[in-house]
């Protein structure tokens, strides 16, 4: 039966986006309803991990920051390894993951190794399993990563989901810093500092002050960019280690969920976020994250996070 004319824009509201994943020799791009989302970029010459740049609303707008992967006037070019989003930590065995660029200061050579990508498909859901290796600048590899991501989309919003399993090689500390760990870094348009910007967590507290550091399952950092409300949100999956995680959250435009980082968080010397992984232990973290129309509130992003707990 022939559906009527006027109900076929409605019918193509209700139906699920399709995702598209496309892989080249140092990237994996992912597009949602036939527009480009984000590309996943490999580990290689100059790359010292894998991170996803741009990521984009479902208008097409550009969230996150494009310094140092590309030059854009005006933009800020402070911490050059902020690199669109990305999960690591700045203090394994001594190690820092987290700082680790050709462009930065006291860069030292680590480097999160990608070593395989066994899926890369599209579909309703699209997904990308890879595993990488966690190596210092000798080689030596002190953690492996599986990691599995899954997008999709709505008519407001993109959604990426990560499972994440660390599995220690040999002994492995992480230890008390506020440099880690699930990471991204936002549009300067749309940060606190000269802004528009305003995080707030799921406790409703907002602003900087209010949010870093502080354990929360959610923050959502939302303003305009060319005359849209847009925001982010990070999910913390209740089956994470320390969950609530604490917040690595800056009015510049860093947001960052940290497990591990309690001295600072609480600037106490008598607390201690360390963890270690004895050789073939492992951690397994779950994020989503949501890019919405809006605000925290209009996104509806407290029952979004229910929803998201209620995953097995």
């Amino acid at each position: 039966m022939l559906l009527p004319t006027i109900l076929l824009p409605l019918l193509a509201l209700c139906l699920p986006a399709q995702v598209k994943i496309q892989k080249d020799h140092d990237k994996i791009s992912i597009e949602i309803d036939g527009k480009p989302f984000s590309d996943l970029y490999l580990s290689g010459e100059g790359v010292r991990k894998a991170f996803l740049h741009p990521l984009r609303s479902a208008s097409g707008k550009i969230v996150t920051r494009s310094y140092p992967m590309a030059q854009v006037a005006g933009e800020t070019n402070d911490h050059p390894h902020h690199t669109g989003l990305w999960f690591n930590h700045g203090d394994v065995n001594g190690i820092d993951f987290w700082g680790s660029s050709p462009k930065g200061r006291n860069d030292k050579g680590a480097t999160i190794v990608t070593k395989n990508v066994s899926k890369a498909v599209g579909g309703k859901t699209g997904v990308i399993v890879a595993d990488f290796e966690w190596q210092e600048k000798s080689g030596n590899v002190v953690l492996k990563e599986a990691r599995t991501m899954m997008f999709s989309g709505g008519k407001d919003t993109r959604t990426i989901d990560f499972d994440i399993k660390l599995t220690a090689v040999q002994t492995a500390k992480f230890g008390d810093t506020k440099e880690g760990s699930f990471a991204l870094r936002l549009n300067d348009t749309i940060k606190e500092q000269k802004g528009t910007g305003k995080m707030v967590n799921a406790e409703g507290a907002a602003g900087e002050k209010a949010v870093w550091g502080k354990p929360s399952p959610w923050v959502d950092y939302s303003g305009t960019l060319d005359g849209e409300q847009l925001g982010i949100a990070i999910l913390d999956h209740p089956t994470n280690p320390g969950h609530p995680t604490h917040w690595h959250s800056r009015s510049y435009g860093l947001f960052a969920a940290n497990i591990f980082g309690l001295r600072d968080f609480y600037n106490d010397k008598s607390k201690d976020g360390s963890r270690t992984l004895q050789a073939g232990e492992s951690m397994r973290f779950r994020y989503r994250v949501i890019v919405h129309t809006g605000d925290a509130a209009s996104a509806g992003i407290a029952g979004e996070f229910k929803k998201y707990a209620a995953m097995k």
